[in-house]
């Protein structure tokens, strides 16, 4: 039986019937590596290169059982030596989600709790905080972005005073979508930011061009959203196989080759795919950990899903 030709579901279903290797492909037995970690350039504060997104995975409204098995996904993500989590107000009811599983996970790493403010009016802006903080249960976030550029003037500016007073460490600006990289990179150029978001993965290379190499020159730090780009790499590539030279740099499926294509590149800080599964929270964050593939495997990588 070929393992990499195998859905990540029917991998699961292997590996919990014990006819495959675990997630990650380790022995049962075998003590899991450090994760990777990267460094935040304004302060050097070191962040795991890989975080948790929840658009979708998060919004699951007021049912106990999604709730509690997204419960279960956080833990995982702790237990793995994650830390970031990203939210935003546009993510439905994903954020009274967090704060629900925020209380309920046991013994969790260090959160780096990071949001946005997604809203065309300045005082909606403000409203929007408030709710983040009441709904998380932080009184300080660690990371407040300005989404998609929507008025980001205003926010921006709002942004700096809410870091010069405390109530946020870090602030930074996204993006999806590759949507207006021109005005992207204006701002990335004008601004004293810490971190940007934008998308990125092995199709989507775009920012490969100028905003990766601006973030790198600015000292900006890079979370990189959409990795698999909202599951659309599994559905091109997942049914063909895996190449063995994968196992050159610890990828032992898709989804560890797609995010370790990512997490190899110099100037990522860090990605933050998202799941509501714990199998797939434990896959994904095995990549963090072992060699990633140089500038030649990078490319090499590139040649081989392109002929596909």
């Amino acid at each position: 039986m070929n393992t990499h030709m195998l859905s990540r579901r029917r991998m699961l279903a292997l590996a919990a019937a014990g006819l495959a290797f675990p997630l990650g492909g380790l022995p049962l037995a075998a003590a899991p590596r450090p994760i990777a970690m990267r460094p935040i350039p304004s302060t050097g504060e070191a962040i795991p290169v890989l975080g948790m997104g929840t658009w979708i995975t998060f919004n699951v409204g007021s049912s106990s059982r999604l709730r509690d098995e997204r419960v279960k996904v956080l833990q995982a993500f702790f237990d793995h030596g994650g830390r970031m989590v990203d939210s935003s107000p546009m993510y439905g009811s994903a954020e009274d989600v967090m704060g629900y599983c925020l209380k309920r996970v046991r013994d969790p790493s260090p959160l780096f709790s990071a949001t946005k403010i997604w809203t065309s009016s300045d005082a909606e802006g403000e409203v929007q905080m408030q709710d983040s903080e009441r709904l998380w249960g932080e009184s300080q976030f660690d990371l407040q972005q300005v989404h998609n550029l929507l008025n980001w003037e205003f926010h921006l500016a709002r942004l700096k005073e809410w870091k010069a007073s405390g109530r946020i460490r870090y602030l930074g600006i996204t993006t999806s979508h590759g949507r207006r990289h021109s005005d992207f990179a204006d701002v990335m150029q004008a601004e004293p930011l810490d971190f940007v978001q934008l998308t990125y993965n092995i199709l989507d290379r775009e920012v490969e061009d100028r905003l990766l190499p601006l973030a790198a020159d600015r000292g900006q730090a890079v979370i990189v959203n959409r990795p698999f780009q909202r599951g659309g790499l599994f559905q091109s590539f997942g049914h063909h196989p895996l190449p063995e030279w994968a196992r050159e740099f610890g990828a032992r499926n898709w989804a560890q080759f797609f995010l370790k294509f990512v997490l190899s590149h110099p100037a990522v800080t860090c990605a933050i795919p998202a799941t509501s599964q714990v199998g797939h929270m434990e896959e994904n964050m095995a990549a963090a950990r072992g060699p990633m593939p140089d500038a030649a495997m990078r490319r090499r990588m590139i040649d081989y899903v392109e002929r596909l």
